[in-house]
């Protein structure tokens, strides 16, 4: 791949999504480029690369855009998250909403998995919730992501991962090679296209955030204008969850971590917004 194509397909992909792609990335954009030029009729890369500078097809940038975002995730990823949602996020909350509705929102949601999983981990906890509901809603820059999401509908390989077999057999039907989420769960979360460039108040505001392993492809600068325009949806004091290899620290004072919590932090209201050196 010529360095001027890779420079033109990294500032566009920059500049959409926010994902910084190195210059050692030349072999990941070349192979994830490669089913596009099949798919698209294009001769090359190069083919490819010179006709989104020629026509700037939304099309064709959103389908390059996609292709680069990481989709890797599975159900229950990374257990701690969870873990911590039930032994600490959902009394506080309960306490708190005395019957109310807990909003939590996944960024970055791409193909469902953590979403449903929160659905069936909240399903497992109902006689401790109190009376209260989860209410949840999954975003991801990637449409191809959310319709698969929508669908709810994995292979065999898909919900081995991480997925705990007496959960498999309660929710899910086997449909084929597939299986299927049961109704009920799938149709609980609403799904959204939402770049994490963009303005999220149409979202409205949340008790939970899950964004995990995602601001980790994020420069500094871009990871402060995510975290505290999210600071900005949260009901105070509410909680965000982070991937175990990201963290606020050095990026924004809006939220402050929680001692013994790995990846979870809450809302600092006093903090909202304030400037911290990078």
């Amino acid at each position: 791949m010529k360095p001027a194509d890779f420079d033109y397909v990294s500032n566009l992909v920059r500049e959409r999504s926010g994902l910084i792609l190195s210059d050692d990335k030349s072999y990941l954009v070349e192979s994830r480029l490669a089913p596009i030029v099949r798919k698209e009729g294009y001769v090359s890369i190069e083919d490819l690369v010179g006709s989104m500078r020629q026509r700037r097809d939304q099309k064709l940038i959103d389908l390059v855009v996609d292709a680069m975002t990481t989709n890797e995730t599975f159900f229950f990823r990374d257990k701690t998250p969870f873990d911590i949602f039930e032994q600490t996020i959902v009394p506080d909350l309960v306490s708190r909403k005395r019957g109310g509705i807990i909003k939590i929102w996944c960024a970055a949601a791409s193909t469902g998995q953590e979403p449903y999983s929160l659905a069936m981990l909240g399903e497992a906890l109902t006689p401790k919730l109190g009376g209260c509901k989860l209410e949840i809603i999954g975003t991801d820059i990637s449409e191809r992501c959310l319709e698969k999401a929508k669908s709810g509908v994995y292979t065999q390989f898909e919900v081995q991962r991480g997925l705990p077999v007496q959960m498999l057999l309660k929710h899910f039907k086997k449909e084929g090679e597939s299986w299927k989420i049961d109704e009920l769960l799938r149709s609980s979360i609403r799904y959204r296209t939402m770049n994490l460039l963009d303005d999220f108040r149409s979202l409205g505001r949340f008790d939970v955030i899950f964004c995990r392993n995602v601001l980790i492809y994020f420069d500094v600068a871009t990871k402060k204008a995510v975290l505290e325009r999210m600071a900005q949806q949260v009901e105070g004091p509410g909680y965000l969850l982070l991937g175990a290899a990201e963290t606020v620290l050095g990026v924004t004072e809006s939220f402050k971590p929680i001692a013994g919590s790995r990846g979870l932090y809450v809302q600092d209201p006093n903090k909202i917004g304030t400037r911290t050196a990078a």
